[in-house]
């Protein structure tokens, strides 16, 4: 199989990769021949019939030291689009090759060893990654960052169970040393282990970064909130006018604070006494967006804000009340005075959102699961969640199946067991020559 697997051109350099058995054929009936390995040669490359295609550095990498696992040759052309199409018609001519599909470098890779399915899940994440935190996160899975913990948890899953076959089946042999109180210290070891895992359950979710944090402003009518968005958006994204009730819907903008990925939502002014009855779907779609939100920024009374573990109460609009002692006085109540108008207040608000922001990730050297693995880790869990003293802990049948069970779980994380049903949808979001 053969693709591009640089961006599309035109651009200065393109680079087309060819894996598999027909890999040292196709660069040698290209260039003339098969160069040293790992060294990069220049050749000119001709099609079947001898015309000159281009004038390009060759590499060739014999398998299964490869990023596929197999015979791999890559092309460095010159990046003009004339030049790619020549090249890969010349490639699609050849008997035994064709195009790759999107994803089938990396799941070749996958199948062949060379990564697992979390380094594969961190792969897709870091190539649709558009902020730092979703490029340090996606780096870290790729990297290997879960595996590595995965390997050391199955690691000492396997001593626990060769405690329990040893005492189970072998227990007459004189060379098994075997214990007394062997059920009690595999139940005590799976309970520590459990413990581990739910500390990794409580960290946040990769989705968190990856769909980014939502950031929801919220408060009465004509409170300012569509001035606000507009001008963290800074353009016109929301209508702004005198008339209470503009807002009827929720209005999303996607944004980037110190490279952490959020999505601002503008709600309906909310309000107990509307007639209009679009105007009241609208109050209702306000409250389900404040109550799924990760950030609440509250523009009205401070008594009055939603109970939220992070609102920002904020007493907006301060270049027309300023001077009012009353006002004055409601706002002293308030976390931050803001006049999106004239700027007074928003660099103290974007330090203010930021920081809420990275309470919800991870820290720094923490590695988050996506969903599918949190679920694994779970149930990888719950079959360790053993009580020592217990009646199911003195049986070691029942715990050597809790640990037969827990490992499953835990291979289903880097794809060792169980997951040829997601293999298409994973490889699916990957570009064609990934």
């Amino acid at each position: 199989m053969f693709a591009l697997s640089s961006g599309m051109p035109p651009a200065a350099i393109a680079v087309v990769r060819i894996s598999g058995e027909g890999a040292g054929a196709a660069l040698a009936a290209l260039a003339g021949c098969v160069p040293e390995a790992r060294r990069a040669s220049l050749r000119e490359l001709k099609d079947a019939g001898g015309a000159p295609l281009d004038r390009a550095l060759i590499l060739w990498f014999p398998g299964p030291a490869t990023a596929t696992g197999e015979d791999l040759a890559e092309l460095h052309l010159h990046g003009g689009r004339a030049v790619v199409a020549a090249v890969e018609a010349a490639l699609a001519a050849m008997p035994g090759l064709r195009r790759a599909e999107a994803g089938e470098f990396t799941r070749r890779a996958f199948l062949n060893g060379r990564i697992d399915l979390a380094e594969a899940e961190g792969l897709a994440d870091l190539l649709a990654a558009e902020t730092e935190s979703q490029r340090v996160q996606a780096l870290g899975m790729a990297s290997g960052h879960v595996s590595c913990a995965v390997a050391a948890w199955q690691e000492r899953l396997l001593g626990l169970m060769a405690q329990v076959e040893a005492e189970l089946n072998f227990s007459d042999e004189e060379d098994v040393e075997l214990s007394d109180d062997c059920a009690y210290r595999v139940a005590s070891a799976m309970q520590a282990l459990a413990g581990e895992l739910g500390e990794w359950l409580e960290r946040p979710a990769a989705e968190v970064i990856a769909e980014g944090l939502s950031v929801v402003i919220a408060g009465p009518p004509n409170a300012g909130k569509s001035t606000l968005i507009n001008a963290l958006a800074k353009r016109e994204l929301a209508i702004v006018s005198p008339v209470a009730g503009t807002t009827r819907d929720v209005i999303e903008t996607p944004l980037a604070l110190d490279g952490i990925a959020m999505r601002f939502s503008d709600t309906a002014g909310m309000r107990g006494d509307s007639a209009d009855a679009i105007e009241a779907i609208g109050i209702d779609r306000a409250k389900a967006a404040v109550a799924a939100a990760d950030i609440l920024l509250w523009l009205g009374p401070p008594d009055a804000a939603p109970a939220h573990p992070r609102c920002l109460r904020i007493a907006a609009q301060a270049d027309r009340w300023r001077g009012d002692a009353q006002a004055e006085a409601e706002a002293a109540r308030c976390d931050l005075i803001l006049s999106a108008a004239s700027g007074e207040g928003m660099d103290a608000l974007h330090r203010a959102i930021v920081a809420a922001a990275r309470t919800l990730l991870p820290r720094e050297g923490e590695a988050a699961l996506r969903r599918r693995q949190r679920d694994a880790l779970a149930e990888a869990k719950a079959w360790l969640d053993v009580e020592p003293g217990s009646h199911e802990a003195a049986d070691l049948i029942l715990l050597a199946e809790r640990l037969r069970l827990a490992a499953s779980a835990l291979d289903r994380i880097t794809g060792r067991a169980g997951v040829e049903e997601m293999l298409d949808a994973l490889f699916g979001r990957f570009c064609i020559g990934k």
